[in-house]
């Protein structure tokens, strides 16, 4: 059974690296983790600084095979040299990915900008504008590879004889350059809707772990969009929609779902909120189930989701899908003060 572990294991590396051409890291709290979904997002909230942090584990009866790490800060600056109601964002992110096992680790530092625009009047609707540029560094452990002809009649193995990566360890890096554009407003002061594109690796980097440079990134588009409609009484619960796809070479992402936000406090200077809800994950097959569950406590949100696999990797999974936590620290400003009559992009 751990033969069978391992051969997994580096099947989906392989697939991960060569037959996709390495796709970017994904979360299923994509509306958590704002600068890997849009550089756009950039500063778009309301408060005065924001910090993120996101953890998945995908597959960990896989032998861990995915495992994401990322950290990442944003906040508007030159309030006051803006026009009223304008914004203009600086971010910072910074991601780790581990591919079986730790065998590939994906390391990426980004530094993001947007402007956001107010387009009307009354201040019901903005277009932003992001630009990120990016560091990737990327590290193969080729002692820890295995590959059929290592594998020893007992099940042991040693290192191949034919494959030169399966003796060194290799690192490749690139710089490279990633914009999006967002529209986000209200259609009667209350609700919210956005919607948004980005395109990623525009620059179109070359990497390679053997010295092949015809090897390129592809880039990868992405669309999102969602909305916040309130309980009409004010007594009931609101509600989130929000939806993204993406698609990158030869593979394709659609995540849609919704969630219930239920108010526990009025105090809006302590607000306790509790969400409740389901997203869905279709790729080429109906990969993933996704419960979600996220509290707001003050400044801090905290959520938690977790991937019940209905693919046929189930099989190789024992059903076991990914957990993922994600953690929001927004400093909200002191007088409370609203700037504009937009609201910003929560799911």
């Amino acid at each position: 059974m751990r033969l069978k572990k391992i051969i997994t294991v580096f099947l989906l590396w392989f697939a991960q690296t060569n037959a996709v051409h390495a796709q970017d890291p994904s979360f299923s709290q994509f509306f958590s983790s704002p600068l890997t979904l849009n550089p756009a997002l950039t500063g778009n909230f309301d408060g005065e600084f924001r910090a993120a942090g996101n953890y998945r584990n995908q597959w960990p009866s896989i032998n861990n095979a995915f495992i994401t790490s990322t950290v990442s800060v944003d906040m508007p600056i030159l309030r006051d040299q803006l026009r009223q109601g304008d914004r203009w964002g600086l971010g910072f992110m910074g991601m780790n990915d581990k591919t079986a096992d730790g065998i590939l680790t994906s390391n990426f530092f980004s530094l993001s900008t947007a402007y956001h625009k107010t387009v009307d009047e009354n201040g019901l609707h903005r277009i932003s504008l992001g630009f990120q540029g990016s560091y990737s560094n990327k590290i193969l452990d080729g002692p820890r590879l295995h590959f059929l002809d290592g594998l020893q009649v007992d099940g042991t193995w040693l290192p191949s004889s034919s494959e030169p990566e399966n003796l060194r360890t290799i690192t490749a890096h690139y710089f490279d350059a990633n914009v999006g554009a967002l529209y986000n407003g209200s259609l009667n002061g209350t609700n919210e809707v956005y919607l948004g594109a980005s395109v990623y690796h525009i620059s179109s980097p070359k990497e390679t772990f053997l010295n092949n440079n015809t090897i390129v990134v592809p880039t990868r588009l992405t669309i999102h969009g969602g909305g916040f409609f309130p309980s009409p009484s004010g007594n009931g619960p609101s509600w989130y929609v929000s939806a993204v796809y993406n698609r990158q070479a030869t593979g394709n992402e659609l995540v849609l779902g919704t969630a219930m936000e239920l108010s526990a406090s009025k105090d809006e200077n302590n607000p306790v909120n509790l969400y409740i809800g389901v997203w869905t994950r279709v790729n080429n097959v109906t990969d993933a189930a996704i419960p979600y569950v996220s509290l707001d406590y003050g400044n801090f949100n905290l959520g938690m989701t977790y991937d019940v696999n209905i693919s046929p990797l189930k099989k190789a999974s024992y059903g076991m899908g990914g957990i993922e936590v994600a953690l929001i620290y927004t400093l909200l400003k002191k007088d409370h003060t609203v700037e504009s009559r937009v609201q910003c992009p929560r799911f």
